[in-house]
């Protein structure tokens, strides 16, 4: 068996090249600086990059650092750890370097004997068999223990790599046309159960040291530490992430010790993290089909294995952010308080110092587990797929209405939730709730004013006269480097006289009406994708979507969220430009519907 084992040879695999040649590589472009608008502007952004500060990062072979990041994101050609070029197709308004706090930058400065420190991945990968690879491959996943390099010194290397993060933030920051934030990752893994957070500074006083996870595993203990520095001056804020792998204790019932939640605590909790991440590499948090059964779009891009040596299956109660703000409501009506009233953005956890978040230049999350399309699709190991990312994804961006591309004026977005999130694509979405909208507000060259006037935008809260039904407008363009759009949906949950909570989706507007059955069924809008050659047509769908839709089911005196969701055509995954790469048969699924999700609005009756 070992013999025939070592005779498995290596795959050719076209991702690898050309090399990437610092001579000839693209520079930075230059970006217009956006005038402040009164109305707001949508800026893009990912508030999720890790680069070899990062333990797992620097591990798994990457060498990049956060001015490679902030070239990446502002639209430059950086060397990805595999030895080839990664360019984002449009440069991003925001970033935020989030490496990990935990031995901050302390693996990179003490570089131990790692397969990848002897020989590079890019020469592993283009000369080694397949046996060769895997043996590397669990070296660098078994070999190591963070125990055998922390100790004396650990601190003062860690604060240099903080100073680091911190000066690379203020060199890249440029007020009107790229803005940077300086945070990092407070990574909390209770039993292998993920509680991350990220940990973002609306200015540049922040404190000489991050509080991590080697402090307290304890969410509680981190707002406490973010209270102190608030208390000093520095705003800050953190978001949750990746609830889908937590087992249900992100947005638990009970707090982290297991004692019962209290109006402290919800507002503690509102406080310091009001908005959450929706969308990143490890897959969607929205909801989970066990918990929507009746949601046909709730299996988009599901990674439901906790992340520990022996992957099990992520409990989904208390995972997901639509079951999330259920549970909020049902606390709020039999306790009087709602721990879980916040909004949504997207962002990559990409730990190549990019933002991975294109199906046709995806270039993995850690070098030596998926950094390029003979690793993604089990081609260059000998190992079980779950262990080597493919079912990871291309996702997410942020997205902020915000007056101005600045850090106080985008901050000041998140803390008001005025954010929406989308898997990749940049689709431009705006939602109000309010009364007396008129059917034509979404065409109106006046609808921002007019919707503002009587109504709230995402993120708000709605308080109604009496006896009026509440009407929402909402409008959404497509990316035009995307595919078009299929419908809009507005997701309604509410509490009912006994304080259980129910989800309902309505479909306020399709790309063709004609697909509206007369019993309310709708037919699937088509699927275009030519899967050999990974591409596909925008035949189908429409450019834009609009609608104005009152509640034919609001009742005054229940508790409800309204949050809208866009869904766009099928369109090839980046499973699928792998596969077209290779020269093998694509894995299912071979096309997605890639899709924005806003913020919610939120009713609570009087009293």
């Amino acid at each position: 068996m070992a013999f025939g084992l070592a005779a498995c040879g290596r795959m050719d695999d076209p991702s690898l090249h050309p090399a990437f040649d610092a001579a000839t590589a693209h520079p930075v472009p230059d970006k217009p600086l956006v005038p402040a608008n009164p109305e707001r502007n949508v800026f893009w952004g990912d508030l999720h990059i890790h680069t070899s500060l990062s333990t797992d990062a620097f591990m798994m072979g990457v060498r990049s650092l956060p001015d490679d990041a902030y070239r990446f994101t502002k639209g430059g050609e950086i060397e990805h750890g595999a030895g080839y070029g990664i360019r984002i197709s449009r440069p991003l308004d925001f970033a935020a370097v989030t490496d990990h706090g935990e031995y901050l930058g302390v693996v990179r400065h003490r570089d131990p004997d790692l397969p990848l420190s002897a020989r590079g991945l890019r020469t592993r990968l283009l000369n080694d068999s397949r046996v060769r690879n895997t043996l590397a491959f669990i070296r660098t996943n078994m070999g190591f223990s963070l125990q055998d390099i922390a100790g004396e010194g650990t601190e003062v290397i860690s604060r240099a790599a903080w100073q680091q993060i911190i000066d690379a933030a203020e060199r890249h920051y440029q007020p009107g046309v790229f803005t940077t934030f300086i945070g990092y990752e407070w990574s909390s893994m209770p039993d292998g159960f993920n509680l991350h957070r990220n940990v973002i500074y609306r200015g540049r006083q922040v404190p000489e040291l991050p509080f991590s996870s080697v402090d307290s595993e304890d969410p509680r203990d981190l707002w406490t530490a973010l209270e102190s520095q608030r208390a000093k001056g520095m705003a800050v804020m953190a978001i949750p992430h990746n609830g889908n792998v937590s087992n249900g204790l992100m947005y638990d019932e009970v707090a982290f010790d297991g004692s019962a939640l209290n109006a402290d605590y919800a507002e503690r909790r509102m406080r310091n993290e009001p908005v959450s991440e929706i969308f990143q590499v490890k897959g969607s948090s929205e909801t989970h089909p066990q918990l929507s059964p009746d949601d046909p779009f709730a299996g988009f891009e599901l990674y439901t294995r906790v992340l520990r040596e022996e992957p099990t299956f992520s409990e989904p109660k208390g995972s997901y952010i639509r079951d999330a703000l259920r549970r909020g409501m049902e606390f709020s009506h039999a306790e009087g308080f709602n721990p879980y009233r916040f909004g949504v953005i997207g962002s990559s956890d990409s730990h190549n110092a990019s933002s991975s978040v294109e199906e046709d230049s995806y270039h993995g999350k850690l070098p030596i587990m998926d950094g390029s399309a003979a690793q993604r699709l089990g081609k260059a190991y000998l190992l079980p797929e779950e262990l080597i990312g493919p079912y990871w994804s291309a996702a997410g961006l942020a997205a902020v209405w915000a007056e101005e591309n600045t850090r106080e004026s985008i901050f000041d977005a998140m803390v008001r939730k005025e954010t929406y999130a989308t898997s990749g694509p940049r689709i431009t979405l705006r939602f109000f709730g309010g009364w007396d909208y008129e059917q034509d507000l979404p065409q109106r060259s006046d609808r921002i004013a007019l919707a503002e006037k009587t109504g709230v935008p995402m993120g708000g809260d709605l308080k109604l006269p009496a006896g009026k039904t509440p009407r929402f407008a909402v409008w959404a363009a497509k990316d035009p480097q995307s595919g078009n759009l299929d419908r809009l949906q507005i997701i309604k949950g509410w509490v009912d006289e006994s304080g259980r909570s129910h989800e309902h989706i309505f479909d306020v507007a399709l790309s063709d009406e004609a697909r509206r059955a007369s019993d309310g069924s709708i037919a699937p809008v088509g699927n275009t994708v030519d899967v050999a050659d990974a591409s596909y047509r925008n035949t189908i769908g429409a450019t834009q979507l609009a609608a104005v839709w009152e509640d034919p089911t609001f009742n005054p005196e229940q508790e409800a969220f309204y949050y809208t969701r866009v869904i766009e055509i099928p369109t090839p995954r980046w499973s699928t430009y792998d596969a077209k790469a290779l020269g093998v048969s694509a894995p299912e699924p071979v096309s997605i519907q890639e899709r924005a999700v806003s913020s919610a609005i939120w009713y609570q009756p009087e009293g």
